[in-house]
């Protein structure tokens, strides 16, 4: 299926590019989700009207993820969770618990932008992990997870 990007997607295309996908990944993800548009000739001419105040909009959200992530690089967060003597948690720490903790701080972020590169995080002590504010801005935070004795 040919589509129109509204929005820069990773690993498919930028803003205004028209691109083929599989029909799925269009119809059950992109379009409604509101990054695309069916490549119809009354969607393109619509798209081509509309150009200038979407890329203005795209500018305008990275710029405020540049903002945010300016302020949120370098941060680190403190958790407690039940540990054994050894220092493995008997759970984890996921990225809703890392999510919550920096809504608690301030910041205005999701779970599903929190990346943890191998997973839940499983032992106490200080973890590098990624938070995805926008698809071209990365941040690194630390966690630093201390163990609570039952």
């Amino acid at each position: 299926m040919q589509i129109i990007l509204l929005d820069k997607v990773v690993n498919l295309g930028n803003l205004g590019e028209v691109v083929k996908v599989k029909d799925g990944y269009a119809r059950n993800f992109l379009i409604p989700s509101g990054r695309a548009r069916r490549a119809t000739a009354a969607n393109k001419a619509e798209f081509e009207a509309k150009r200038v105040e979407l890329e203005k909009a795209a500018a305008a959200k990275l710029a405020e993820s540049q903002a945010q992530g300016a302020k949120l690089g370098g941060t680190t967060i403190k958790l407690t969770q039940k540990a054994g003597v050894d220092g493995r948690l008997f759970g984890s720490v996921t990225n809703q618990d890392i999510a919550a903790e920096l809504v608690k701080q301030g910041f205005t972020v999701a779970k599903s932008q929190v990346r943890l590169p191998v997973g839940p995080l499983k032992t106490t002590g200080d973890h590098a992990v990624s938070v995805a504010l926008h698809t071209d801005v990365l941040v690194d935070i630390n966690v630093t997870v201390y163990g609570e004795t039952a």
